[in-house]
């Protein structure tokens, strides 16, 4: 089974996530290398694209990973949701000591992706995030390298977005039409 980050109770319908509050992981500063971590997270292989956009958990603003939130997203041993690297640099939340080790290990590389390998862990560790009817693991291409990101920071997202845009929710911000005379 793949080892599983920033799947926490606010993200679900129903509590009892693996990785439990988000607000209990949160700490005052990160990590030395956070900016180095940060980037590993973004670069990693995204399994599956869900189309849907979530506010940050925490303070209720849009952030550079609202769109497609939910997304899982993997390194073939470690995943997470495609919105975790906004927590790990916006609140810094606690990231696992062996998870540290093993991105230190690999120099911040995102490595290839082994199908033969990944697929069965894939297969057992959707549903235990809720994904119980994802389709398995199927992949007719053996090896999948890390494909290069256009991720954009987190400094750049708030330089480009206005204020007033970034902390409202999602949806139609237009007058309700009148009720019809009858």
């Amino acid at each position: 089974m793949l080892e599983l980050l920033g799947f926490y109770d606010e993200f679900a319908k129903d509590p009892g996530r693996p990785n439990g509050s988000v607000r209990d992981a949160v700490r005052p500063a990160g990590e030395p290398d956070e900016t180095d971590l940060v980037a590993y997270l973004d670069a990693g292989h995204v399994l599956i694209d869900v189309m849907e956009s979530c506010p940050d958990a925490i303070t209720g603003a849009d952030h550079r990973h609202s769109r497609g939130c939910s997304s899982p997203v993997t390194d073939g041993v470690w995943l997470w949701r495609q919105d975790f690297p906004h927590y790990v640099e916006t609140h810094h939340v606690l990231l696992p000591a062996a998870f540290l080790d093993h991105v230190r290990r690999l120099n911040y590389r995102m490595p290839a992706l082994i199908t033969a390998q990944f697929a069965p862990h894939y297969n057992e560790t959707l549903p235990v995030i809720g994904w119980d009817t994802a389709v398995p693991w199927r992949s007719t291409t053996p090896v999948l390298e890390p494909e290069p990101r256009t991720v954009v920071s987190k400094a750049q997202f708030d330089a480009a977005t206005p204020a007033r845009q970034r902390d409202r929710p999602d949806g139609k911000w237009t007058k309700p039409r009148k009720p019809r005379r009858t």
